[in-house]
């Protein structure tokens, strides 16, 4: 019963820029809320009682993946991205309570945070409103993984499709319509399965795993703690832990993406005990082995029997 209008930002060009798509369908107050962010409802309905300018902030434990806001008796002084050495531990949610004066701050910057400091140092005062609860964004590729984990621990059960005799199931699993789990299958929850997928026999899914719509894993595949897009053709044998395969791969038989003590570096961030990051559209042969940390891009073509490592532009052939 919601009317949605829908604007395109044809070009990506920065959060801003996707902000002045919609400049001609705002009313006087609106709500900015990131398609990436997880944040619980009472959060917004606190904030949304809140006078806009207003940006909606969050203390964590490793401020400098954000941007750092810096607060004075409840105002925002400043914004700093990324910063090398972070002042504070409050970082900006992406969330913003606005009235259409900021369409006049906008026009000549492509991120949000760069207007919000234009803003600031004309003397515009902005608030700043802390959220208690849970808040979770995907910065990097590995962040789904955590978002996917808080997301399924909420999941009701549902059973669809057709399960077929000596499957094994246990805890929280919602399997869509039209889905297939063959025989002797074992899959234990949280585990959310989309429609028309067909799986195993002999498969085993480990939590907390998604799996998109039309998606194959064939037979004695083992995928525990990964999100797997829509049109995923996973082949036999295959092992995949605390991965993310993205929309369209098709993967031959025998993958293998342990999970395992990783250094990978994007913007200064590392981390470790992490899988394989495929972009979408890849095209992976036979007994192929990616190594802990491994991202791939979109639209890779990788030969058989190749041992991946470190990083794979988009369209990468490894032969």
């Amino acid at each position: 019963g919601v009317d949605i209008t829908y604007v395109t930002q044809q070009r990506q060009l920065g959060t801003a820029h996707a902000l002045a798509q919609a400049k001609a369908v705002t009313k006087s107050e609106f709500l900015v809320l990131p398609g990436d962010n997880l944040i619980e409802a009472d959060t917004i309905t606190q904030f949304v009682a809140v006078k806009p300018e207003a940006m909606l902030v969050k203390r964590v434990d490793n401020p400098a993946r954000y941007g750092v806001v810096t607060i004075e008796k409840g105002m925002v002084k400043g914004i700093v991205e990324k910063p090398e050495e972070a002042k504070s531990n409050v970082v900006n949610t992406g969330i913003y309570a606005f009235t259409t004066e900021i369409f006049s701050f906008i026009e000549a910057q492509l991120d949000i945070p760069d207007a919000l400091n234009n803003m600031l140092a004309q003397g515009y005062p902005i608030s700043a409103q802390e959220a208690d609860g849970t808040w979770l964004d995907v910065v990097y590729p590995w962040d789904i993984l955590s978002l996917n984990d808080a997301v399924l621990h909420q999941i009701r059960t549902n059973l669809g499709g057709t399960i077929e005799t000596g499957v094994s199931l246990k805890g929280l699993v919602s399997i869509g319509k039209d889905t297939v789990i063959r025989s002797n299958s074992y899959i234990v929850g949280p585990v959310v399965i989309g429609n028309n997928c067909d799986i195993g026999p002999n498969v085993c899914i480990l939590p907390a795993t998604s799996i998109g719509d039309n998606v194959v894993i064939s037979p004695f595949s083992n995928v525990k703690n990964s999100v797997i897009g829509n049109d995923v053709n996973i082949g036999p044998g295959c092992i995949i832990q605390d991965s993310v395969i993205d929309s369209g791969c098709i993967i031959k038989g025998h993958f293998t993406a342990y999970s395992g003590q990783a250094d990978v570096k994007v913007d200064e961030h590392r981390l470790v005990n992490i899988g394989a990051m495929l972009g979408e559209g890849c095209n992976l042969g036979n007994n192929v082995v990616a190594q802990p940390g491994v991202i791939v891009g979109n639209h890779c073509q990788v030969q058989a029997l190749k041992l991946l490592s470190g990083r794979l532009p988009d369209k990468s052939l490894a032969f």
